[in-house]
This record gives structure tokens, C-alpha cells and sequence, in this order.
């Protein structure tokens, strides 16, 4: 209790050299840690990573991502704070998620749209999420925190994998955690972000029962056994028939807007076509999981063919040939990835390695700088460290592999192995 209550007071110093600030959505005075300024450029700085961390952005249909921020921004435009520089992304993942960092900036994900039903359903996603930028709730999370000396919320990325021995490779090892950044917000902050974001709705224009609606999804869904529920929106957004109740008695004070049902389904007409070819990807990452590699390659193969947009489609074909040792036929897999969304990090790093293994050393170095201009990982720098150590350059060789060791696991124990041989 005295180091508690010793860290609190530490914590209360250095926020009162800070200051207080006005919540501009409460208008109430509140210690925080971080400026207006500092959250904006918190923000700035872990959106891509974030973004990289969770799929990347969903590129088979631009137009999508088009619709999206043209809703977040009829409801920016409305918020308690207009100026901030808003950014609205869809995630190309499969989980259920929507989120909210510091500075306004926005994701939504492809697997939480397809649980919708119209546009005002939408907005009252991202009008929730509008509400945590404009009332600071992560500065205030962070804040908190650090009172409590709990840290802060951002998190390091880093990839864990086994080496690969034999050319094996460990499929979907390459994962990354769900959230680089989620803050787990309270009940108070949720509650908030409900009122709030029906406010933003109603004076966008649309239909505030739509808040209701949403939360009843997520209340049944939370019921059920859906663990990418659980796992993605219900970690951060904890739904509760409290929350249902509170939704009502708040939209009930709002008059009807417009639901926008058939520009919705025109927008995600896209994703409702691909929906077989995500299930076999699924089906795929399943199969691998329990290691029956040749039966997840053919589902692979069948949804790559259904939608050859698909940039992840691709990749886990190129994870699942190399894993069997056929690295030029990943290369092709990889390469397909790579020109449906050049900007994604993943499929860089096992073009890398799978040009690493056929001993084309330049081409191996090109591809995992390139992935770790995008994200940097643990797994990379190792290969960049091997690299290095065959073309010579010892101190660069070291300089990666203690790199690698620092993030610990079987690679960090490799690297130490290397290290201990120069």
C-alpha cells in the first residue's frame, strides 16, 4: 500500500506540472498526462503500425473505405472537436473490431461491417468511436495508468517465430497480437461514448434507434460462442444490457433519421460476394493450425482463385508452399500478395525468407527491409542478422542479432546462439 500510494503521489506531481485540461465533450476540468498536442501526435505515430499489426487495409474494394469515411466524416464534422485531424480506415480482418486512437484516428474492421445492416448502424460505430478521440478517453486511460503505475497503454510489435530448420516454417507463426494499441475502457467511458455518439448521430442526421440495435447485436452475439467477438470488439467494448437500457432512454429523446439501408448493402455488395471465399480461407487457417498442410493449401488455392484481389488469400497460399519446401512456387504465391497490396508487411517478410532459402541473398535483404519499413519484427531482423553474417559484414550482423535477442522467445535464443559463435 505505501509503494501504491507513493506512485500515486509521484503520478499527482507530475500531473499537476501538467496541469489540468477541459474535456471538450463534458466541458468538466480533468488531469491528464498529455497534451492536445502530445495525443495528436500519439496518434500520428501508431496508426500504421497499428493498421500493419491487424491485416492491413482492405484494398479489394477501395470503394468501401471511400463509403466509410464519408460517414466518419458527416459525424467528425459534428463532434465536439471538428479540428481534429481525422483518418477512417477498414481493416482487412476477419475479427469483429472497431477502434479508436488518440487524435482521431479511426479503424474499422472488414469482419465487423459484414454484422451490419445499414448505414445508420454504421454511424453508430464509428459516432461511439468519434466520442473516445473528442473526450480524450484514451489520454485519460493513459493517464490513469501511469497514476496507478500500470505503464502505458502503447505496446512493442514483435514477431515470434522458430526458425525455420529443414525449410519447414511454422504457419501462421508469423501472427501478431490483435491490438497494438486497445485501450480497455471503462464502464463511464463506455457509457459516455453511447450518449455522445447518439448526439452525433441524431445531428448527422440519422436514426439514433440504430444505437440501440447495435448494442442488442453485440448483447446476443457475447451470449453466444463467438470467440472473434470476445476476443476483438467485447475486449475493449464490453456490451451489457445496461448499455441497451441507457442506449433507449437516450435515443427515445432524439427524433427519426434516416436508416440508408440500400446504399449500405450497395457499399459492402462486395464483401457479401467474397463472404465464400473467406470462409474458405478460414477453413484454411483452421487446417493448418492442426497441421494438415495439403488440405489447407487446396482451400487456399480454391478462395485465391474466387477472389484474386485478395492479398491475404495469396500470402497464406506462399506460407503453406514453403512450409512444404516449395520455395519457387511460393515466390509466385508471394509475389501475387505483394501486387494486391504492396503496402502490407506480412508478405514481404516470407518472400524474404523464402529467397533466403533459395540463396538469393539480395533479393532476401530487399524484401525484409522493405517489411520493416512497414512493421518492424523480430523474425526479419534475425534473417537481416544471417544475411549480413554470409555477406561478411559482421558488426551489422551483430547489431541485428542482439536486435532480435531483445525480443526473447525461440528467435531471441537463436540470435543469442549466433551471437555466441562470433
Amino acid at each position: 500500500m505505501k509503494n501504491l500510494a507513493r506512485l500515486i503521489a509521484v503520478g499527482l506531481a507530475l500531473a499537476a506540472l501538467s496541469g489540468c485540461v477541459v474535456n471538450p465533450v463534458t466541458g468538466k476540468s480533468q488531469i491528464s498526462l498529455m497534451s492536445p498536442e502530445q495525443e495528436i501526435a500519439t496518434g500520428a505515430q501508431n496508426y500504421e503500425p497499428s493498421q500493419q499489426s491487424q491485416g492491413g487495409q482492405y484494398t479489394v474494394d477501395p470503394a468501401l473505405t471511400t463509403y466509410v469515411q464519408s460517414v466518419g466524416r458527416k459525424l467528425a464534422a459534428v463532434s465536439d472537436r471538428p479540428s481534429l485531424p481525422y483518418e477512417f480506415v477498414v481493416l482487412n480482418n476477419d475479427v469483429p473490431n472497431a477502434w479508436a486512437m488518440p487524435g482521431g484516428k479511426l479503424a474499422i474492421n472488414r469482419g465487423l461491417l459484414m454484422y451490419l445492416e445499414d448505414e445508420a448502424q454504421l454511424a453508430a460505430v464509428l459516432g461511439h468511436e468519434i466520442v473516445h478521440a473528442a473526450a480524450r478517453h484514451g489520454a485519460q486511460q493513459q493517464t490513469q495508468n501511469v497514476l496507478l503505475g500500470a505503464g502505458v497503454l502503447l505496446t512493442g510489435v514483435a514477431i515470434s517465430q522458430k526458425k525455420p530448420e529443414y525449410g519447414a516454417l511454422a504457419i501462421g507463426a508469423l501472427g501478431v497480437g490483435a491490438t497494438a494499441w486497445q485501450a480497455k475502457y471503462g464502464r463511464n467511458h463506455e457509457l459516455e461514448s453511447d450518449r455522445v455518439g447518439i448526439k452525433y448521430m441524431a445531428e448527422a442526421g440519422y436514426d439514433a434507434q440504430a444505437a440501440v440495435e447495435l448494442q442488442q447485436i453485440f448483447v446476443k452475439l457475447s451470449e453466444g460462442r463467438n470467440a472473434g467477438f470476445i476476443d476483438g470488439l467485447f475486449a475493449s467494448h464490453p456490451p451489457s444490457q445496461e448499455r441497451v437500457d441507457a442506449n433507449r432512454k437516450t435515443a427515445a429523446q432524439y427524433p427519426g433519421g434516416v436508416r440508408n439501408k440500400t446504399q449500405y448493402q450497395r457499399a459492402i455488395a462486395q464483401l457479401v460476394k467474397d463472404k465464400p471465399a473467406y470462409e474458405k480461407y478460414q477453413k484454411a487457417q483452421q487446417l493448418a493450425a492442426n497441421k494438415q498442410y495439403i488440405d489447407a493449401l487446396a482451400y487456399a488455392d480454391q478462395a485465391a482463385r474466387a477472389q484474386p484481389k485478395e492479398n491475404l488469400f495469396w500470402e497464406l497460399k506462399g506460407q503453406l508452399l514453403l512450409q512444404q519446401n516449395k520455395r519457387d512456387e511460393a515466390v509466385v504465391a508471394l509475389d501475387k500478395a505483394i501486387q494486391a497490396n504492396p503496402a502490407y508487411f506480412k508478405p514481404y517478410v516470407f518472400r524474404g525468407i523464402a529467397y533466403n532459402q533459395l540463396g538469393k541473398r539480395d533479393l532476401a535483404e530487399k524484401d525484409l527491409l522493405t517489411s520493416q519499413r512497414y512493421l518492424p519484427t523480430q523474425i526479419a531482423t534475425y534473417y537481416l542478422g544471417e544475411i549480413a553474417l554470409a555477406k561478411g559484414n559482421r558488426s551489422q550482423a551483430t547489431e541485428y542479432f542482439q536486435q532480435a535477442a531483445q525480443g526473447g522467445g525461440e528467435i531471441g535464443e537463436a540470435a543469442q546462439a549466433q551471437l555466441g559463435k562470433m
